[in-house]
């Protein structure tokens, strides 16, 4: 079997084996579909690949199952995205515990210069949904190239789905089941036109109900694909402060919306704040400056001239740089195709040259 795509999906169907696992087999093999046709292999490969997770990729009937779930998708126009694929997340492909395939359908760039994630509790409050509205409505002027993320869920997930759509902002929701339904069903109708203005994405196979440690899962799909997470509101408890927990672990820019103290809704959103696991946001203009995003999107032209010996990698960085103005590194490992961990060792060898100066928020800027 050569389709990645099926041996992708068959890779997650062995016994035993979990994305770590899996992921770590792809790293070592190179493709989900060398996994299978070097198995025998693998354990010389690498060492700390156990016997257990070599036997279960004999696990009976997972190529039938994954070949099930791709005429699926083929039926109704569905893409199934592998971590080889272009069209990937890239953002989300540097997370260690990245989906090995992701079911895509919708018109939106995954990979927008712009990804915000707008995540919060299902009980949200007049204040919360029209703080959405105000904040998606200014954003979608100041940063044109710009998706929304959120979840589909009741409360705040919507009203930023719906706020996108509202205001022409691409926008799609990461599901916690797969692409043969939409949960909940009162949201149908918006999720309809999210496919012409956006998308819907999951990592769920067709038949897979909407339990609990699904949405749990999912939540780090918010967080990986996105430059930032902002909690609009949130309880004491709730799946959007574990969006916010992940956020940070992925290194990315996580924001709150203040409430007052005695509201139940905002708890939440203060206690980040008050930890220091979230930046406090007030409006689209604070979060553009905290994000450095509304710096001029052109720069006077950089002379070669002026560094010596750059190496093909760090001139690709300074011809990004030059030609956009400060970018964040996760814009960086998009556009310049590096891995995140290889991106973050050479800014910081090309920090120490003096070529470029790391700023708050990740944000890197050109010397010279």
């Amino acid at each position: 079997m050569t389709d990645e795509r099926i041996c992708s999906i068959a890779l997650t169907l062995c016994t035993g084996i979990g994305a770590l696992t899996a992921q770590r087999l792809v790293q070592v093999a190179g493709s989900a579909a060398d996994v299978f046709a070097r198995r025998h292999e693998l354990r010389d490969l690498c060492d700390e690949i156990q016997p257990a997770a070599l036997k279960a990729l004999h696990t009976p009937g997972i190529f039938q199952r994954a070949e099930k779930e791709i005429a699926f998708a083929d039926k109704h126009g569905i893409d199934c995205l592998t971590l080889r694929d272009e069209r990937y997340p890239a953002r989300l492909r540097e997370c260690e515990d990245a989906p090995l395939y992701l079911f895509y359908k919708g018109q939106a760039n995954l990979n927008s210069l712009r990804v915000v994630s707008i995540v919060g509790t299902r009980r949200a409050t007049d204040y919360g949904r029209q703080w959405c509205n105000d904040f998606v409505r200014d954003l979608a002027v100041l940063c044109p190239d710009l998706l929304v993320i959120s979840g589909l869920a009741y409360g705040i997930d919507i009203a930023a789905h719906r706020a996108a759509l509202s205001n022409h902002v691409p926008t799609v929701a990461v599901l916690a089941h797969g692409l043969d339904r939409i949960y909940p069903a009162v949201h149908r109708k918006t999720a309809t036109d999210m496919l012409a203005q956006g998308g819907l994405l999951t990592e769920y196979l067709t038949g897979t109900e909407p339990e609990r440690y699904n949405f749990l899962s999912r939540n780090r799909i918010v967080a990986g694909m996105a430059d930032a997470i902002i909690v609009v509101e949130s309880g004491r408890k709730g799946g959007s402060l574990t969006t916010a927990e992940m956020a940070n672990g992925y290194s990315r820019d996580c924001f709150a919306v203040p409430g007052r103290v005695n509201d139940e809704q905002s708890a939440g959103c203060n206690r980040l704040i008050r930890n220091n696991m979230a930046a406090l946001v007030e409006n689209a203009e604070d979060f553009v400056q905290a994000m450095r995003w509304g710096m001029p999107r052109t720069a006077a032209p950089v002379q070669r001239n002026l560094f010596q010996e750059l190496t093909d990698e760090e001139s690709s960085i300074v011809q990004l740089l030059a030609r956009n103005g400060d970018l964040h590194i996760n814009t960086l490992a998009t556009n310049s195709g590096l891995p995140v961990h290889r991106l973050s060792a050479l800014l910081f060898e090309m920090e120490m040259k003096g070529i470029i100066k790391a700023q708050a928020g990740n944000i890197y800027h050109l010397l010279g």
